[in-house]
């Protein structure tokens, strides 16, 4: 059984405080807010949610854990151009190859950089991968049927922030930033373990990280059904009117819920008739990149200066990226 680890418990405690908190505090005075109406809207969001967004969850479990087991971590290092341009294009293509979701993506490539993956490399598999793929963009188009132009515009600003970032960082970081090295008998259990232990290992692994990213899914659905149900749609409708404020309060919310990005774009499609489509593909764009459990993970992987250094580079990429897309769309 896998240890609780800060990362994994703090993003648990936050949505859990805030509920508890609104319990507490909030509800006694507003009672009518639990009658029976209330309560079978709040359901139905939420079951909604849950159920369109879980078969995805499950099909990007499953792929992430058989590269897990089957494909060494050498393999994609002899793989990456020796040149800045042709290595940010083919990092940011291999999410296709690769579909592996941010849970298990910062994981990935430590051990890769550690193997020598270079770090502009690095920075751009890990933007662009959880996005970047088949399975994610089958869930954007699912979520997203009637407006398919919001998941190729996703799938572009993705590309295009990942790689304008690996350039700023293959131009101006020299040292590296890394936090203490790991040793890693990676390619070694590859060699010998059996098919048998490889398929068990699948199995183990795939319900290990269904459940991790469950969990986040869940709180992500109870949150949200709860602001559709419980907000009154005019002060949706009074944020969404803003055109700075609708993209910040996109942003904070993806950044605060947490949510894998083969579930998101069905909780940002609830929000569809209330706030613009840029400030929804900034949503779809931000949360995988960087949102509150990735970015523990990124400090503890690279040191805080360069940690915060890239949280603003992904931000302010983000924010600029999705208000120019939000002109075409």
């Amino acid at each position: 059984m896998t240890a609780l680890t800060p990362v994994k418990i703090i993003p648990l405690l936050l949505p859990a405080a805030f509920l508890l908190t609104l319990g507490v505090l909030w509800l006694p005075g507003h009672l009518e807010l639990a009658d029976n109406g209330y309560t079978d809207t709040f359901k139905a969001a939420f079951l909604g949610i849950l159920l369109e967004a879980l078969p995805f969850v499950l099909l990007g479990a499953l792929l992430s854990s058989l590269l897990r087991v089957f494909v060494p971590d050498g393999v994609i290092q002899r793989w990456i151009p020796r040149r800045p341009v042709p290595a940010v294009l083919f990092s940011c293509l291999l999410g296709l190859l690769f579909p592996v979701c941010e849970c298990g993506m910062i994981p990935l490539v430590r051990r890769l950089m550690h193997k020598g993956m270079p770090l502009y490399v690095a920075v751009v598999f890990i933007l662009s991968g959880p996005i970047v793929n088949p399975v994610v963009y089958g869930a954007t188009l699912m979520a997203f049927r009637s407006h398919p132009e919001l998941a190729y515009a996703r799938m572009g600003l993705a590309l295009a922030v990942a790689a304008f970032i690996g350039l700023v960082l293959y131009a101006n970081v020299r040292k590296s930033p890394l936090r203490l090295t790991i040793r890693s008998g990676g390619e070694e259990a590859h060699r010998t373990e059996p098919l048998g232990g490889k398929l068990a290992a699948v199995f183990v692994h795939t319900s290990d990280e269904f459940f991790e990213m469950g969990k986040y899914l869940i709180i992500g659905c109870l949150l949200t059904a709860g602001l559709q149900t419980f907000l009154h749609q005019g002060s949706l409708a009074a944020i969404g009117g803003q055109p700075v404020g609708s993209y910040l309060f996109m942003m904070g919310l993806s950044f605060a819920l947490s949510l894998c990005s083969t579930s998101d774009a069905f909780v940002a499609s609830t929000f569809l008739h209330s706030f613009p489509a840029g400030s929804l593909l900034a949503f779809m764009v931000l949360g995988p990149m960087l949102d509150f459990k990735n970015a523990l993970m990124l400090l503890s992987l690279f040191k805080t200066r360069f940690a915060l250094y890239l949280f603003f580079l992904i931000f302010a990429a983000v924010f600029t990226g999705s208000v120019a897309v939000s002109l075409w769309l």
